[in-house]
Parts: C-alpha cells; sequence; structure tokens
C-alpha cells in the first residue's frame, strides 16, 4: 500500500450511519473553508519532530486564515461544550474530524497542554467561575500552558513532591524545583501540583495550582539538552511565585483528583486518534526504503509487517475506546495501556528505522550544531517517550494494580 492509499483508506472503518453523516459534513466544510496551499506548507499531522517545516509553516498567512475559520466555527477544542467555546463533540466525533483533518493533509489548531491536560481537569473539578474564566482563554490561545509535575530525586512518584505551597491570605506562595516542562520557552502559564499540607499523607496534602509563568512572578527556568541535541525540557524553580486562591483546581489540599484527570488524559486522551501520525510516519519510512531498493527483502518486510500491524493495534483500541467514552465512560487504568504500547512501540519503531537505513544511521549529517537526520531524531527522542508521564514499569504497575486488581508491589 502506498502513502497515498494509506491516506484514502483513512475514515473508511464502519462507525455507523450518524458518524458517517458527521464526517460527509465534516468533508464538505473542510473543502470549502480550507485555504489554498495550507496543505503543502508542512507535514501537519506527524509526530512532533524538527522535519516536518511545522515551526515556519505556523507563521504563514494561510496557518493564520484556517486558525480564524476554526475558531469561527467552534472547532478549536471542539470536544469542550459549546458555552466555552467548543462544540461538544462526542468522542467518535473527534476521531472522525481528526481523521478527516489527517486525510486532508491540513492541520488540526490544538491549544497544547492547555486543550489535553488542564482543560479536562478544570471542566471535570472547576467551579463554574474557574470555568468562564479559564476555559476560553485556552480556546483563544491567550493562556500557554506547562506542566509542573516532576520533581527532581522523585522520578515518577507524583505523590512524593515537595515543591510547597503556603496560603498568604487569598494568595498561594509557591517554593520548589520542577523538572522535564515541556514547551515552557513558550508558555505563559503553568499548572503545578504542590505540597499545601505537609503533615498530610502523600498525595492528601497536594493542591492543584494555575500560576502565571513569568520571571516577574519568581520564576527561573533553564533548558535541559536532549540526546537529539535540542532542549525542548526545562528545569524550573520557584521562589515566591504567587497565584490567587481562585486559581487552585478541586480545592485547597485536593489536587490529587485534578492530578490524576490530567494524567487519564495525558497518558490514554489521544488514543482514538494517535494511530493517525505513527500510520503517517510509517509509509514515509517505506518510501525511503523502496526508493534504496530494500523492501523486497524477507527480513525488511517482516520488520515493516510488525510495525504496521502495531499502529493498526493502536487504531482498533482507539476506536473501542471511542465507543466506551460515548457509553459515559472516561480513560482510566486503561490509559496505561495506552501509553505503554504507543511509547514502546515508538521506541522500537526507531530502532527499525534507524537499522534499515544502514551505515548511514551511524553518521551525523554535516551542518551546524548538533545536527541528526531525521530516522536518527526519531531513535533519539523516542527513547524518552517509555519514561516520561509515568515509566513503563509505573504503567504496568497501573494495569497490574487498578486494572487487574493484582496485590499492591511490596514498598
Amino acid at each position: 500500500m502506498s502513502a497515498a492509499e494509506a491516506l484514502a483508506r483513512i475514515g473508511t472503518a464502519d462507525l455507523g450511519e450518524e458518524a458517517h453523516d458527521f464526517r460527509m459534513q465534516i468533508r464538505s466544510w473542510i473543502a470549502d473553508n480550507v485555504p489554498p496551499g495550507l496543505a503543502e506548507l508542512a507535514q501537519w499531522n506527524l509526530p512532533n519532530n524538527r522535519f516536518d517545516h511545522r515551526a515556519q509553516a505556523l507563521a504563514s498567512p494561510q496557518y493564520q486564515e484556517w486558525e480564524r475559520r476554526l475558531a469561527d466555527a467552534h472547532l478549536i477544542c471542539p470536544s469542550w461544550p459549546v458555552e466555552y467555546g467548543g462544540s461538544g463533540f462526542a468522542p467518535v466525533q473527534m476521531l472522525v474530524w481528526a481523521e478527516e483533518c489527517v486525510r486532508a493533509g491540513i492541520p488540526r489548531v490544538e491549544r497544547g497542554m492547555g486543550e489535553r491536560l488542564v482543560g479536562p481537569a478544570i471542566l471535570a473539578h472547576g467551579t463554574p467561575e474557574q470555568k468562564a474564566c479559564f476555559l476560553p482563554r485556552i480556546v483563544s490561545g491567550e493562556d500557554i500552558y506547562c506542566q509542573g509535575y516532576s520533581e527532581p530525586d522523585h522520578g515518577s512518584d507524583l505523590a512524593a513532591v515537595q515543591t510547597k505551597g503556603v496560603v498568604d491570605g487569598d494568595e498561594i506562595v509557591i517554593q520548589g524545583q520542577k523538572i522535564w516542562t515541556s514547551g515552557a520557552q513558550r508558555a505563559n502559564m503553568i499548572f503545578i501540583l504542590c505540597r499545601t499540607d505537609p503533615d498530610a499523607p502523600r498525595h492528601r496534602g497536594l493542591s492543584y495550582v494555575l500560576a502565571r509563568f513569568a520571571p516577574d512572578n519568581g520564576i527561573e527556568w533553564r533548558p535541559v539538552r536532549q540526546l537529539t541535541g535540542e532542549a525542548n525540557f526545562c528545569h524550573d524553580f520557584f521562589d515566591g511565585t504567587r497565584a490567587p486562591l481562585f486559581n487552585v483546581i478541586g480545592g485547597l489540599n485536593n489536587g490529587w483528583r485534578p492530578a490524576m484527570t490530567t494524567l487519564g488524559f495525558e497518558r490514554g486522551g489521544s488514543a482514538t486518534v494517535i494511530y493517525l501520525g505513527f500510520e503517517l510516519e510509517f509509509w514515509d519510512l517505506v518510501r525511503d526504503l523502496q526508493s534504496a531498493g530494500l523492501t523486497s527483502d524477507p527480513l525488511v518486510r517482516q520488520q515493516l509487517a510488525w510495525a504496521y500491524t502495531q499502529v493498526a493495534l493502536m487504531r482498533f483500541h482507539g476506536q473501542r475506546l471511542a465507543a466506551r467514552m460515548v457509553a459515559g465512560g472516561q480513560p482510566g487504568p486503561e490509559a496505561a495501556i495506552v501509553k505503554a504500547f504507543r511509547t514502546e512501540y515508538h521506541r522500537r519503531f526507531g530502532e527499525i528505522a534507524i537499522n534499515l537505513t544502514g551505515a548511514a544511521g551511524m553518521i551525523r549529517p554535516d551542518a551546524e550544531n548538533y545536527s541528526v537526520s531525521r530516522w536518527q531524531e526519531i531513535f533519539l527522542a523516542s527513547r524518552a517517550g517509555t519514561i516520561y508521564s509515568g515509566t513503563s514499569e509505573i504503567q504496568r504497575n497501573i494495569m497490574a494494580e487498578r486494572g487487574l486488581g493484582l496485590p499492591r508491589e511490596p514498598s
């Protein structure tokens, strides 16, 4: 199957008559509204990497016009309720929307951690006043969030965080450190899990706080260099960072519940559509190997067959999860399955790609700074996936203890 044939196949799964009618409406709306030339500016729907030209394309007039049209149509954060700027899309509608954008080769305009992580926590645990205040600012792009969860020395043990929050009048004052903060360079807001009751056992004394992310609010951040040569993570230092008590989601000392909602969506919230980028990436590798005359080799074909099978399993699981959410469910322990599966797949895919490219995979391109090829980038960057958002070992504990009801691991 060629990449073009793979794109044409997207959206052919039978999700029911209602979903089919919705798909036709979305397909027609895209055809009528997408700015000419937008699809050609970048490979919009690949898993994030520096070889898709998205960074430059985001500043283009076509993208700016597309963003405006999506905002007018309430197609930014479309799963959110209409009163907060969304369209109230059900999970199956979100799957159809994502598939049709990929099929057309155009971007969904997404609001990063604000849409994927903070928004679900606010919707589930925020007061009506908090929802009315914070959610529209995410939709408009006025607030861009980064995450303040992980800390030095604590690994994946989120309940062990030591960053302190002290109530001072109608504000909370934060002291401490966070690390592995993605997107800090672009953010103006951060959601912080901090300890507000030092006498309470572990997770019972935590609070989930939204704070302004700026140097004049007592925050310093330093880039952390990665294997790829990039510095997409930061180490954050909080020294008297202040936020109104109004910005505490879920209530003081009750931050564990919104924190778990965030983690559930971080690990599994995109499970219905995560396969799309991986499938495009897979066919790009196939095309490169075809150009090198390698796809007739039985061993190469065996490895490609394994990779495609894993992507297909992601697609089927995503459809099953969408059906479950339609029935009123939310991402739960099964999100751990999604997170472990996709990150371990991507790490193995990176190994396959670098091995099949041969000796060239061992040599960095001749360019300034620390340059790597596309497949070297995936090989190196994907290794972090089995660590961030909770290691694969943590995910297996969740599957065993919460999903299967097995005894807890001894401390």
